[in-house]
């Protein structure tokens, strides 16, 4: 697998489309960080770590409940912007409004991982992981 995140955003999309109630993801730090920005904006309902145990080989799970409104999902769009092949960067003057801020873009920044409002107003730029909306 080359884009983690990627794969998380399509996994989520695709369970989306059939109305699951909850995915199970491999997990990673920034996985994490992506999927609580999301229960925090209200687009995911939970986000946890599935802890396997220390002696076997398997690693530990991130679950992640899905959220509708009535029978839409509260997500119609989740769009990948930083590749590994074309990484985006950009400056805190130019960080992306997403759909006249209804929705919102998840920045990498020096600071962790944070919403394009949240840069904006500690004047930092970075790298543009996702938008969704």
């Amino acid at each position: 697998m080359t884009d983690p995140i990627a794969d998380m955003l399509s996994q989520i999309r695709n369970a989306l489309a059939v109305h699951k109630s909850e995915v199970v993801l491999p997990y990673s730090k920034v996985k994490l960080a992506i999927a609580k920005i999301l229960v925090g904006a209200g687009y995911l309902t939970m986000a946890e770590i599935i802890e396997k145990s220390k002696g076997s080989n398997s690693y530990d799970e991130l679950k992640v409940g899905l959220k509708y409104l009535g029978r839409e999902p509260a997500i119609s769009n989740l769009k990948r912007i930083s590749k590994p092949g074309r990484r985006v960067y950009q400056k805190a003057g130019q960080l992306p409004v997403v759909l006249n801020n209804l929705g919102l873009a998840i920045i990498s920044t020096p600071q962790g991982i944070m919403t394009n409002k949240e840069a904006k107003k500690r004047h930092l730029g970075g790298e543009i992981i996702c938008e969704v909306y």
